[in-house]
């Protein structure tokens, strides 16, 4: 039987122990389960855009997050799928595509080529940051096309890409030319994305796969969805590692 205490006024007294930590006691032991764990700026031209860049202990590809219309690199369910790429000893950097000042010009939102030309830059900051580390894409919306358009360019060494409810014919012109593997993911109630998806993966050359999410919509709101997603994206980016590499650096 457990043993129940009969009167508890305070947590400590059941501790050996119960002494309190600082901040930077706690900081040292995240940094034992993250390895790294950093707010970042990405040089883009004249620009700076901030950045989130958290790579697990050991990791060797990072999963770069591309944002869609109207969301930021705080986007809850990027936020979401990026933790379940942690569990997997997967890196991200999500980021801000845009400033402050070039959001409020609408345009800007839906020029493809500038976005992806920041998610370029963004990649080639990362790859100098961190030399030795295999690169990803996980677009959304809009960004999936960033992603796809990036990954289009010639010498662009994309490990993978997946697309979460995007909106991969805006980058119709490019498609051809993407050699990175493709998976694109969409809710089985977005229809009209989904037509826009079977589309745009009859252009594509490349290994790629169109998954449904049975009874999820464009947003991935409903009870499993996200979760789907995020197992999706998962495995095809640990099953799409380069040739020869695994998962993890070994540990000294």
């Amino acid at each position: 039987m457990r043993a129940h205490p009969r009167s508890l006024t305070s947590i400590g007294q059941w501790y050996a122990d119960f002494t309190q930590i600082g901040e930077e006691q706690v900081s040292e032991l995240l940094s034992c389960v993250t390895g790294m764990s950093e707010e970042v700026w990405i040089e883009a031209g004249d620009e700076a855009l901030p950045g989130e860049l958290v790579v697990p202990r050991g990791a060797r590809t990072v999963v770069v997050f591309v944002h869609g219309s109207g969301s930021s690199r705080s986007s809850p369910r990027n936020r979401y799928v990026a933790s379940a790429m942690h569990k997997a000893g997967l890196g991200t950097l999500l980021f801000d595509l845009l400033t402050s000042a070039e959001e409020t010009h609408r345009a800007n939102v839906f020029d493809i080529s500038l976005l992806a030309g920041r998610l370029g830059q963004a990649t080639e900051w990362l790859r100098a940051y961190l030399p030795h580390v295999a690169v990803c894409y996980f677009g959304a919306s809009t960004g999936a096309a960033a992603a796809l358009w990036a990954a289009a360019v010639p010498r662009a060494d994309v490990a993978a890409v997946v697309s979460r409810g995007g909106r991969p014919d805006l980058a119709e012109a490019r498609l051809a030319e993407v050699e990175a593997p493709t998976l694109l993911i969409v809710g089985g109630d977005d229809r009209q994305v989904l037509e826009l998806n079977r589309a745009a993966q009859a252009l594509l050359r490349c290994e790629n796969r169109l998954a449904v999410v049975p009874g999820a919509g464009h947003l991935f709101e409903e009870p499993g969805a996200l979760e789907a997603v995020s197992a999706l994206a998962r495995e095809w980016f640990t099953r799409h590692l380069p040739q020869g590499a695994s998962r993890h650096w070994p540990e000294a």
